[in-house]
């Protein structure tokens, strides 16, 4: 059994933005470290929230959530304890429904939580924090449904599961069992966790789950961008094509700079090759058109860099906590005091840039598994191929080679297409019009990384079609590069010689790719 004493894998600090790299590795056991410097603010905003509330004026001041109703019934008087503030906030959010969610997506969530209140500007105690960071040296994930969010005033119903389970009511897993939240508690070596109604808020009122989700999904589109274009020159070099499609000026005069650079990555990895001269004068557009395509992709993707980026640094909860100038007379009215400092009500728990990221996302990988599906078909097909035999079968009828592969794959572009739906602007008002605008970044960024995932397998039976053409009759790369990622793929998967089931073949693949993709 893991507990909080076992040596954790890696560590991430608290100190500043987070990256997807340490969203990935929230999946298993790693330190979390509150540093002098994050206590301080965080023990600062405690500090706030307590003077505003109870301090000079404090009986006449309202804060949301602390002494109030919530959403629609705001305008209703909460609950005077405490504690039952906290029973008030999460109760009626045990509304998800579904599927849980992956635990490495909760996880890295809760992360994110952690980040954004150790920021100081949420009100929460320091224990919260501490005791967040804490649950990261397990393997305690809570359960949390996937559906429920309208990602906005935060991913509440999910965030509100997640507390829950932290508090011990519920469910979650540990080492990957799905138990009581209690009993998980007890085998991950933690305690439930202890919570005022500024804290449960806080810990709900953000849209973690809906950033986490878009950062995970644009890291797996990433890798798999960077997969298909070495993929695409090892085809390209494969076949014999002439690389002239890639010529730098050719690019330029393009325009787009995501066009200049993906052709000058892929010639880095075919130099040294060279064309058969048996090729057509111009290639399909799938090999042709790539580095175009590849290239408005890069824009695009870079693009929803810097959303995420901004989204991870920044702090989502409502409301915020600012300290003032330390200087005054410390008798202001209303929410804000010169010398202590101000409560700040707002919408900073709204979804909507990684809304659009997340749906960005999706047109994307439903281009690039696009390109790699047609990729593919050009490969088996003996018509375009080189004169391969069709389906790269050892013994086309009595083996069957890729027929399969290409089926499943054609099944992975209809289903990442049917999902590439925005979310992001279908809008539907609730809460008695309280939410009367709703970004739906939830779905959109679930969706993402769903669709990033088949995008994977597709490039994985795409590394798997190129493996079996050198097999059944394709030259040996002559570019060096080519011919060291076939030599890994060669190496991590036997030829298709006599026909077998193929789907941990793809799965191999795919994560031999990612493992390739990778910095």
């Amino acid at each position: 059994m893991l507990t909080p004493t076992d040596t954790p894998t890696d560590t991430v600090p608290l100190t500043g933005p987070l990256d997807a790299a340490a969203l990935r590795r929230a999946a298993l056991p790693l330190t979390v470290t509150v540093d002098e410097e994050a206590r301080a603010r965080v023990e600062r905003g405690r500090r706030l929230f307590h003077a505003l509330r109870h301090g000079p004026g404090g009986t006449d001041r309202r804060i949301y959530g602390a002494d109030t109703g919530f959403g629609a019934l705001v305008g209703y008087a909460g609950r005077t304890d405490d504690a039952d503030q906290c029973d008030n906030t999460l109760a009626h959010l045990g509304a998800g429904q579904g599927p849980d969610l992956p635990p490495g997506i909760v996880r890295a969530s809760l992360l994110l939580r952690t980040r954004s209140l150790a920021q100081g500007l949420s009100g929460v105690s320091a224990e919260v924090v501490d005791r967040l960071a804490a649950m990261f040296a397990t393997t305690f994930a809570p359960a949390v449904p996937r559906y429920g969010s309208v990602g906005a005033s935060g991913d509440l119903i999910p965030l509100a599961y997640a507390t829950q389970a932290l508090r011990g009511r519920g469910h979650a897993y540990v080492n990957g069992d799905r138990m009581p939240a209690g009993e998980a508690l007890t085998a991950a070596g933690l305690r439930p966790l202890a919570l005022d109604g500024r804290d449960a808020l806080a810990l709900v009122n953000g849209t973690s789950v809906t950033t986490a989700a878009t950062a995970l999904a644009l890291d797996a589109v990433r890798a798999a961008h960077r997969s298909l274009t070495a993929l695409t020159c090892l085809l390209t070099d494969l076949l014999g094509c002439d690389t002239g499609f890639l010529d730098a000026d050719l690019l330029r005069a393009y325009g787009h700079p995501g066009t200049v650079d993906v052709g000058g990555r892929m010639r880095r990895t075919l130099a040294g090759g060279t064309p058969s001269g048996t090729r057509p004068l111009q290639e399909p557009y799938s090999i042709r058109c790539a580095p175009q395509l590849l290239g408005a992709a890069e824009d695009a993707l870079r693009h929803v860099d810097g959303v995420v980026a901004a989204d991870l640094a920044g702090v989502s909860d409502n409301p915020l906590f600012f300290p003032g100038t330390g200087t005054g007379t410390g008798t202001g009215t209303g929410t804000e005091d010169a010398a202590v400092g101000k409560v700040v009500h707002g919408g900073n728990f709204f979804g909507q840039p990684a809304a659009f990221a997340a749906d960005l996302l999706a047109s994307v990988t439903a281009q690039l598994g696009n390109l790699a599906e047609r990729q593919l078909d050009l490969l088996v097909d003996p018509a375009r191929n080189g004169g391969l035999p069709p389906m790269l079968a050892t013994e086309p009828g009595a083996q069957h080679g890729l027929q399969g592969v290409q089926l499943a794959g054609t099944a992975f572009v209809a289903e990442i297409r049917r999902a590439a739906t925005p979310a992001g602007m279908q809008s539907l008002p609730t809460n008695l019009h309280n939410q009367d605008v709703v970004p739906f970044g939830t779905q959109a960024a679930l969706r993402a990384h769903d669709t990033a995932e088949l995008l994977g397998l597709l490039c994985g039976s795409l590394a798997l079609g190129l493996r079996q053409a050198a097999h059944v009759g394709a030259r040996r790369p002559t570019a060096p590069r080519c011919g060291e990622l076939l030599d890994s793929l060669a190496d991590a998967i036997p030829p298709v010689d006599p026909d077998r089931p193929l789907d941990s073949d793809v799965r191999a693949a795919a994560r031999l790719l990612v493992r390739y993709a990778r910095p």
